[in-house]
């Protein structure tokens, strides 16, 4: 295929209820309310909303973003701790770049965000999982390994994870742990690379506090996007970190040459915000999302019922563990052929040998009728490959 021919990064395909893809329900995509912030953008600064803007992300978005971190989030955020990004991918491979030298040793939770794996290895790091239970990592196991490879000879800079409503596992490490991992950044010179792509994705309460908010300036680089909450189309994030590395940033290459890289789109983005549409519109989408999580918890329990799936509190995703011995690479084939689509559990982990038994569900992008009758082809797929 042409890769310009489509027009959207997902394609459906006829007879297939996709629950593979982290995508939002299009139904929910605020386009009415974006029209509005884009004009409003340009009616309030004119000329200055499409020209080249400051490195760091235009002050309007940015003193938004402070105020908005504090009252929703957890605080503790500084203007000059604020770079404007493309998105969290975006973040992540700007992190690398000051982070990561080739050969160095990058370690990542298991499992974890699989795409982010590309990204790292671009690179020329090497990726090594973290040693992990049910409740996420080992905080103390992962202190041994650091040792082990340092006493190696190698170089250990950086640990990236989603640690709150975990893309693929929907779970959030237990504040303990929190506390421990980020006093392991602080003993190691290890900088956690903290993907917060979720926080405001909570159905159930609040979200637990970043890592970002309990450790020490320079031990946490944060990641947060606009992609889930507003819409993925808007290609934009932004990084916290402290001023040092936000400096470091600015001063790249590319961001010196051209300016801040989505500075029309931050603008909207700010207009949006102060308006109020914003927290309205996360608002209904927690609402939206709450129901859709449910309706396939609903229909699991149904018509899949050796399935363990646990209730995650917020995100998009459940992680589902198929009845042994069958693998997600045996069920895969006779979950197509009944028309219902998942990513294999082995691919959230760096060396791919973990999960061969979980199934990633993504609960976003399908209405609840149709959630509910893809937990019907799966518990069926599932029926035709267990042992009679």
């Amino acid at each position: 295929m042409d890769i310009h021919q489509a027009k959207i990064q997902y394609v459906s395909r006829p007879g297939i209820l996709d629950l593979a893809w982290g995508h939002p329900r299009p139904g929910l995509l605020p386009v009415e309310q974006w029209l509005d912030a884009a004009g409003g953008a340009l009616r309030s600064h004119g000329w200055q909303a499409l020209t080249y803007g400051a490195a760091a992300g235009p002050r309007p978005l940015v003193e938004w973003l402070t105020g908005h971190l504090a009252e929703a989030a957890d605080g503790g955020t500084r203007t000059s701790e604020i770079f404007v990004s493309n998105g969290a991918s975006h973040g992540l491979a700007l992190a690398a770049e000051l982070l990561v030298k080739p050969g160095d040793v990058v370690l990542v939770d298991s499992p974890t965000y699989h795409l982010a794996f590309g990204t790292l290895r671009d690179r020329g790091a090497e990726l090594v999982g973290v040693p992990a239970d049910a409740e996420g990592m080992d905080v103390a196991a992962t202190a041994e390994l650091i040792g082990r490879l340092a006493r190696g000879g190698r170089r250990v800079p950086m640990l990236y994870l989603v640690p709150t409503f975990a893309n693929p596992t929907g779970r959030c490490l237990p504040r303990q742990r929190r506390v421990e991992l980020v006093e392991l950044a602080a003993r190691t010179a290890l900088t956690i690379v903290e993907d917060d792509t979720y926080r405001e994705l909570a159905y159930e309460g609040a979200a637990p506090p970043s890592l970002w908010s309990l450790g020490e300036r320079g031990t946490v680089v944060r990641l947060g996007t606009f992609a889930k909450t507003v819409a993925p189309g808007l290609r934009l994030g932004w990084i916290n970190a402290d001023a040092a590395f936000v400096r470091r940033l600015t001063g790249l290459g590319y961001i010196t040459s051209g300016g801040g890289v989505n500075h029309t789109t931050a603008l909207s983005m700010a207009a949006f915000g102060a308006s109020g549409a914003y927290l309205s519109h996360v608002a209904d989408l927690r609402r939206h999302y709450a129901a859709q999580r449910d309706a396939l918890l609903a229909g699991l329990r149904e018509s899949a019922p050796d399935l363990r799936v646990s209730t995650p509190d917020g995100g998009w995703f459940l992680w589902a563990e198929l009845p042994p011995p069958l693998t997600a690479g045996e069920l895969a084939p006779a979950a197509e052929a009944n028309g219902v689509a998942f990513v294999p559990g082995s691919r959230f982990f760096a060396d791919g040998t973990g999960g061969r038994s979980h199934l990633r569900l993504s609960f976003s992008m399908l209405a609840a009728d149709d959630l509910a009758e893809a937990a019907a082809r799966l518990g069926r797929a599932v029926a035709q490959c267990s042992p009679s």
